[in-house]
């Protein structure tokens, strides 16, 4: 009976790293359900993204009736933050509490911001299209209450990323960040699906006060969801919040930064192909309507499609990176992906082949989900020591401003080229609507082209330095295996 239950025992322990998402990434100190409780803060952030980039740009556009310019702005005021994020992760490096803490008093910081926002927000868009008694409210209230709305949300939700990011590469061992940046990034994106059905369940039959209750039930949730992850997370250290040797300034900071690692190469690395996959994501649903002819059920349907490329890239990226696989020849191969993925979604736009454009939409999620996990992962593994925030925050402004001008320029270039050859309708294939989708679907490719150019000299650098620990490892252990003694260095 013993020995069954033993048994037993072993396969049940053998079942959770083989078949459950990231289970293996659980060490004694750090249980797989204090990671996943941690791994909240990411719904609170996909939510926060879902509900200004979609669910509010529907509402504020349909329902409200406010000027698309106005409503393309107040989604972009975030990307105003974003730049702030390597000083945000400084001073979470070099924070002094009494309490002993560095990243969880940034956490609450963040918590209020969002809060804040969400509280204003409602009624700050109800007076920005005068609905009710808020028709005879100056226009310039309504702007201002919804403009610092937007801020202070889209602020509160790159302070909280930054820092809940920065606790989760302090708790976990270098070997084991690979499969968290996984963990994360499944979150964030299961954390947006929930939250798309559940925005869009509630304002199914909208109205102003449906709205507000929305919004504030989302305040609500930002709190419970943040409170949750980062309770009892953050070991005390009493040693921080006694006086010591003056801490080193932001500037002499990123110098030390910047000297290691070829960090620079690596952050242009993480905008150009940002850039390159993130100019897809505002057209490839307008591009199925008006091109293709397809109906709003159907280009709906893209999403999910993207979200199930993206799926399956986290998995695949961290079951190689977990193994010890170099994060920049993945960063390659994510962009090499990406190159026939675009050339697929052109193609359709002659022919009408649904099945080409089906196929390109899935490889470009999940060739964008191999190029974050492997861009994040070597930030996280190769920050310099205390400098865990400032690495990851550098990673997550150039990775937002990115992402955020890409939206803007895909937007701009397609309306302006449309504009420019609308006469040439039937005079060539790529004609009429196509010409400014395909125009940048084309300069997608050649920023990819542009991401495997940048990244080429970091592989190359990074097997020198595997194939030399591999020869001193030879030299001092002569009678090791050889299959053992070919094993990549991380």
């Amino acid at each position: 009976m013993i020995s069954l239950r033993s048994r037993l025992v072993s396969v049940w322990s053998g079942l959770g790293p083989r078949w459950l998402p990231f289970a293996d990434v659980a060490t004694p100190d750090l249980p797989l359900a204090r990671l996943l409780r941690l791994s909240l803060f990411q719904v609170s952030v996909g939510m926060t993204l879902v509900l200004l980039v979609g669910t509010l740009n529907r509402v504020m556009i349909v329902e409200l009736g406010v000027a698309a310019s106005v409503v393309a702005v107040m989604v972009a005021l975030p990307v105003v933050a974003a730049p702030f994020r390597a000083l945000i992760g400084h001073r979470s490096d070099t924070h002094r509490c009494a309490l002993g803490w560095r990243r969880t008093p940034f956490v609450w910081k963040a918590t209020q911001l969002q809060f804040g926002g969400y509280a204003i927000m409602p009624f700050a868009l109800l007076v920005l299209a005068g609905a009710g008694h808020a028709a005879d409210a100056p226009a310039w209230l309504g702007l201002g209450a919804a403009a610092l709305a937007f801020l202070l949300v889209g602020a509160g939700a790159h302070v909280l990323q930054t820092a809940g990011l920065a606790l989760a590469t302090d708790l976990t061992p270098p070997e084991s960040h690979p499969r968290v940046v996984g963990l994360m990034y499944v979150t964030l994106l299961m954390g947006m699906i929930a939250s798309a059905l559940v925005f869009g369940a509630a304002l199914e039959d909208f109205t102003p006060g449906r709205l507000v209750q929305v919004i504030q039930g989302a305040a609500v949730a930002c709190i419970v969801l943040n409170g949750i992850a980062f309770w009892k997370q953050e070991p005390r250290d009493a040693q921080r919040g006694r006086a010591r040797a003056p801490d080193p300034s932001f500037a002499e900071s990123w110098a030390r930064f910047r000297a290691g690692g070829r960090a620079m190469r690596r952050l242009v690395v993480v905008g150009v192909g940002t850039m390159a996959f993130g100019m897809a994501d505002v057209l490839l649903e307008p591009f199925g309507g008006q091109v293709l002819d397809w109906s709003v059920a159907a280009t709906t349907k893209l999403t999910a499609l993207l979200a199930l490329g993206g799926l399956a890239g986290f998995a695949v990226a961290s079951r190689v990176l977990g193994r010890g696989g170099d994060p920049y020849r993945l960063t390659l191969v994510a962009a090499a992906i990406g190159v026939p993925a675009f050339g697929l979604v052109i193609v359709a736009a002659p022919t009408g082949f649904a099945a080409t454009f089906l196929a390109g939409n899935v490889l470009i999620g999940f060739g964008a989900a191999l190029l974050g996990h492997a861009t994040l992962t070597a930030t996280m593994s190769l920050a310099p020591p205390g400098q865990a925030g400032l690495a990851l925050g550098a990673w997550g402004a150039v990775q937002a401003t990115a992402a955020g001008v890409a939206l803007a320029l895909a937007g701009v270039i397609r309306d302006v080229v449309t504009l420019a050859t609308g006469t040439l309708e039937t005079a060539a294939p790529f004609g009429g609507a196509a010409a400014g989708y395909v125009t940048v679907y084309a300069l997608e490719i050649l920023l990819l082209v542009v991401t495997i150019a940048a990244a080429l000299p970091l592989a190359r650098r990074a097997a020198g330095r595997a194939m030399e620990a591999g020869e001193a490892r030879e030299r001092l252990e002569p009678g090791e295996p050889a299959s053992a003694r070919a094993r990549p260095v991380p």
